[in-house]
Formats: C-alpha cells, structure tokens, sequence
C-alpha cells in the first residue's frame, strides 16, 4: 500500500473512535513503510570453495546463474589467511564466439587457478578480461592473464597503477603466502561504455560512480544478470576508502530502477551472495545511510572518533560480514571530515 492509499483509507473511515482509531491507523502505516524501506536478508549460501593453506589451492568452484555464465563465489567474509583472502566474486560468460571474464581475483595463484577453472567448464577462448574497478582483489589475478586483454574504465587504471604498490604490501600482511609472486598488474587497455554483441550475449559496458570514482558495471541483456561490482554489497558491510556517498547513492537509485524495470533478473555484487531483486541493492543504501547519518550527528553533538566507534550497530546489521572491522575502518577515515564541517559551520542563533 502506498502512503497516498493510506491517507485515503484512513480518511474514509468512520468508527466510534474517532480520531483516536484515525492516529492508530496512521501510525500503524508509518511503521509498516518504514519497515519495508529496511533492506531483506539475504540468504548465504554455504560456501562452495574450501581453501586448503598446506597446498596453496583455493578450490574455485564455477557455479552455472543463467545460459553460459558461471559465478565463482568468494566467501562473505574479511580477508583472512584462512580464506586465502578470496572474498570476491568472480564470473565469466561463454558467449559463443568467446569468454568475457569478470574480475581475476586477489593473487597471481588465484589467477592461475580461475584460468584453469573455465577451462575446464568451455572450449572457448578468452576474449576480454574485465575489472570493475580499483580495488586488488580485482585485478592481482592480472599476471595469469598477461596473453588476453586485460581491461578497466581509465580511471580504474590509473587508480591501480598509483596504488597497486601499497595493495601488495597489504595483501601480503593479510594472506602471507598465498600472494607468493603476486606483483601489482593494472589492466592495460581502458574501456569506454558501450554495448558489445558476442554471440548470443548482448553486453552493456555503463560507468557509474560512488563506491569509486570509476565504477564499471556489466548488464548482460540476454540473461539478464546484472555483475554491480563494488557499488552491491549482499550481507557483508561495504567497504569506503574511495567512496562518494551522494554519487553512490545516486548509483544505487538507477540501479534499482533497471531491476524494477524487469532488465535484471539477478544481482552479482562482487561481495555476498548472487540474489534476485532489490535486497542487495537496499541493503548497501541502508547502511550508507545510516552510516553518514551516524557521522553527520555525531559531528554536530561534538563526539569525538573513540565515542563514535563505540556506537551499537542496529541489530540489522550486526550479522553482516567483516562487522566491525570494516566499520572502524569507514569511520576512523571519515569521521574527522564531518567534524571539520560541523567546526566550520556557522554557529546557529539562539
């Protein structure tokens, strides 16, 4: 029911109340539209790979979402050495006159694994290698697949070649050695938007932009599967360190619209579970609300960070991955740009 029939109803209906049974009904629509505004949960399926550390081998399992694309899931999880820090999706299409692969993962091993994974699954040669953006785990795979195209949206490279040293030092740290021989390869060719026909698969190449500044997603019309990259996360708290919140929430608005549209089937965020629908989008909207929600008015109450990251998180969100750890990181980073506008600010008039 939307507001306006609410307000309607309410107002042709006539009991002996009176207006104490209008303000109860009232109310009681109010609470039921904020409920639904709250993002779903997400079922996780349990995970399909099982990492063995004593031999290195991630065990990628290609799970088949639509005709001639395959998922390899990521756990929903931090990076950690027990998962050989493989927490993102990665994906291909066999298109029929080639394979498109979608992000190479987090180490020179994994890129090696997830070459010999499809492999097995198609025939067909690779044809472009795409990553979504910036972010390691996209792109550390690179060196396994330095004979194909290896390709980003322009500021997704450049943001790779300036940062890809201090990626490596950090992965490292986090995985040990199952970054063995892992050096930084940026995808070598830039990409503009574009709709690409292979086979029987139309590809729509769009750049967004918020959880980077280059955001590139892949809408596969012929099946309808939607790869959203970083800008989707499914019951695991978003990671921020090149966020723009208003343009990624701008993002997430026209997301939503191509799904309520009927032009997508499934959701592939790079983090969480494939799903159906609007729930991953709403998740990652509500959390980005609250959370510069939480900033802006703890800034204008003057907390200070140690106050502020001792702040509860809405049961909502407590079950999500990387919690809290990935918040810290959000609000150790941000925090103190909130508090410099709110010392900046005009000084309000009693």
């Amino acid at each position: 029911m939307s507001a306006a029939q609410g307000r309607s109803q309410a107002s042709s209906h006539r009991s002996p109340q009176g207006g104490g049974f209008l303000l109860k009904l009232l109310c009681c629509t109010a609470l039921a539209l904020a409920s639904a505004s709250q993002a779903q949960p997400i079922a996780v399926p349990p995970p399909a790979s099982k990492p063995d550390a004593a031999t290195f081998n991630y065990d990628l399992q290609p799970r088949q979402i639509a005709e001639g694309t395959w998922v390899i899931e990521g756990a929903v999880q931090d990076f950690s050495r027990a998962n050989g820090c493989n927490i993102i999706n990665t994906a291909f299409i066999a298109t029929g006159t080639g394979v498109v692969v979608v992000n190479t993962g987090p180490s020179r091993l994994y890129g090696e694994q997830q070459r010999r994974a499809i492999e097995r699954i198609t025939r067909e040669p690779v044809q472009r290698v795409l990553e979504l953006n910036l972010h390691p785990d996209y792109f550390f795979g690179n060196q396994a697949w330095a004979d194909r195209p290896t390709q980003a949206l322009a500021g997704s490279i450049a943001g790779m070649q300036a940062e890809g040293t201090a990626y490596a030092d950090n992965l490292y740290r986090l995985c040990g050695d199952w970054m063995r021989g892992t050096e930084s390869t940026p995808a070598r060719e830039p990409l503009l938007p574009q709709v690409l026909q292979m086979g029987q698969h139309k590809l729509e190449l769009r750049r967004l932009r918020g959880h980077t500044g280059d955001d590139l997603v892949l809408l596969d019309h012929s099946t309808g599967v939607l790869f959203a990259g970083g800008l989707v996360f499914a019951e695991r708290v978003p990671t921020t360190p090149h966020a723009d919140f208003a343009q990624w929430q701008a993002s997430l608005d026209t997301m939503e619209q191509w799904i309520v549209s009927g032009a997508v089937k499934l959701v592939v965020p790079s983090h969480g579970p494939v799903h159906a629908g609007l729930a991953g989008v709403q998740q990652t909207r509500d959390w980005l609300r609250w959370l510069t929600s939480l900033m802006q008015t703890s800034a204008e109450r003057g907390l200070d960070l140690g106050e502020v990251l001792r702040t509860p998180v809405p049961e909502r969100f407590a079950r999500w991955a990387a919690q809290p750890a990935e918040l810290h990181r959000s609000l150790t980073q941000w925090y103190p740009r909130y508090e410099q506008r709110a010392l900046a600010a005009p000084a309000r008039q009693p």
